[in-house]
């Protein structure tokens, strides 16, 4: 017994030895990302088409690289959204992650100071077809030249709509699509009607903390008046009727107690699903969600429609972004850069599951595919590949003049600032930051 155990422990001394081994065979590369943390519901997931959302999904993803690969191994590092300022704390201490998540929008700001790898040639070398980047995706990640990062997806702004308190407000159609409105009149006047029948407001907007909402919304409807707020990259110019457009828009809204006045991101998120507006103005990350909501019992049950935010004025246009992943500037070596290209394809080659969240992927053979139009609500999605607009490559400091111009529009519409004063308090403080960026 005494021999058997002692042989026993030598053994499983021996197995402790070789484990690490064998572990450190495959190089480690860590992945920093946002996107929210799940393991309690997807840290066990292999297969990519078993997740949900976008933390599902990403999660999945990852996962099923390290299952797959006989020589790599990605370690997550789930970091609070956006995560820029920890970023750039960790590239000041010579300690970045081996890949990060990007917003295509602040991507600028990182290659000009030569913070990021670039990474064309060695994409195409490993098999990444770069002529099938889709037309925004590609000048999404595209710098000086140079493609500085692996597009993920392209982003749009929506209009989540509840159609059963649609119906209880009469402003649903024989064909089963809501009633849109086509001008700022329209949606008051929709508001308004919305309200009477249900006693419920039109919008549920993240109006605590929101300002991103706020900013997204103002940008939409500026392209949809042609006005060209960044003409020089180095100065905003929000003096035009058509902010003032916005502002008495939403402004309205808000005073008459059309829109929501009390909840933050994840509350208004929350309560759309819940039965407690008609419509949530925000981003196609939730697409998926919502649609699984919609197959549950629930206000939301058999009554989700999605589509691109309306058009008000007379040109079409939307605010639009993307998720893509960087290569920190930073030594590594022949294998580690092997392992980071190799992740970076992975996600190219799975591009069709991320895109299942709601976002639009960044090939078009996936676009123009059965299954991809095959998913809810795509065929209606084509808006954003059309009409979606970002802010000219050369505007430094994009997701802080996005927060700024949000802070300076929230005050407008809950009626804390005048009109005039929230934009020259938005244009001085942005042009101020810019003219020290360049």
């Amino acid at each position: 017994m005494i021999h058997f155990g002692r042989t026993a422990l030598v053994g499983a001394f021996s197995m402790a030895i070789a484990m690490p081994a064998l572990a450190q065979d495959k190089t480690e590369i860590s992945v920093s990302r946002f996107f929210g943390s799940c393991e309690a519901d997807y840290g066990d997931v292999t297969d990519a088409s078993e997740g949900r959302g976008e933390c599902g999904i990403v999660t999945a993803l990852i996962n099923e690289f390290n299952a797959t690969s006989d020589k790599y191994v990605a370690k997550e590092e789930v970091v609070e959204w956006p995560g820029y300022d920890q970023l750039t704390a960790r590239l000041r201490n010579g300690e970045p992650p081996t890949i990060s998540v990007m917003h295509q929008s602040i991507l600028s700001d990182y290659a000009s100071r030569d913070l990021l790898m670039p990474l064309g040639e060695a994409l195409e070398k490993a098999g990444v077809d770069l002529a099938d980047i889709t037309d925004a995706a590609r000048e999404g990640v595209t710098k000086s030249g140079d493609i500085y990062a692996m597009p993920f997806d392209t982003l749009g702004w929506l209009w989540h709509t509840n159609t059963n308190l649609m119906a209880q407000a009469d402003l649903m159609q024989a064909d089963g699509i809501p009633v849109m409105p086509s001008s700022p009149d329209e949606m008051l006047a929709q508001a308004r009607q919305f309200k009477e029948a249900t006693g419920k407001p039109y919008l549920c907007e993240s109006s605590v903390g929101g300002a991103q909402g706020y900013a997204r919304t103002l940008f939409t409807l500026l392209y949809q008046q042609d006005h060209a707020f960044f003409a020089d990259p180095a100065k905003i110019d929000l003096s035009a009727d058509a902010t003032r457009n916005y502002i008495d828009l939403f402004q309205t809204l808000y005073s008459e107690g059309l829109s929501s006045t009390n909840y933050d991101y994840s509350a208004a998120t929350a309560a759309f699903p819940q039965g407690e507006c008609g419509i949530y103005i925000m981003g196609t990350w939730l697409i998926d969600s919502y649609q699984k909501a919609s197959t549950e019992d629930g206000a939301l049950k058999n009554g989700y429609y999605v589509q691109p935010f309306p058009q008000l004025f007379g040109q079409d246009g939307l605010w639009s972004d993307g998720h893509s992943w960087v290569i920190p500037r930073q030594e590594l070596s022949a294998e580690q850069h092997e392992a980071a290209i190799a992740f970076l394809t992975f996600l190219w080659d799975n591009n069709f599951e991320w895109a299942r969240t709601g976002h639009l992927p960044v090939r078009k053979s996936i676009i123009e595919s059965d299954a991809f139009v095959a998913l809810p609500a795509r065929e209606r999605l084509d808006r954003v590949a059309a009409h979606g607009k970002a802010f000219p490559a050369a505007v430094k400091r994009q997701f802080t003049v996005t927060d700024v111009v949000g802070e300076e529009m929230q005050a407008a519409v809950n009626s804390q600032k005048s009109a005039d004063d929230a934009i020259a308090a938005a244009e001085k403080r942005i042009n101020d930051m810019l003219a020290r960026a360049n």
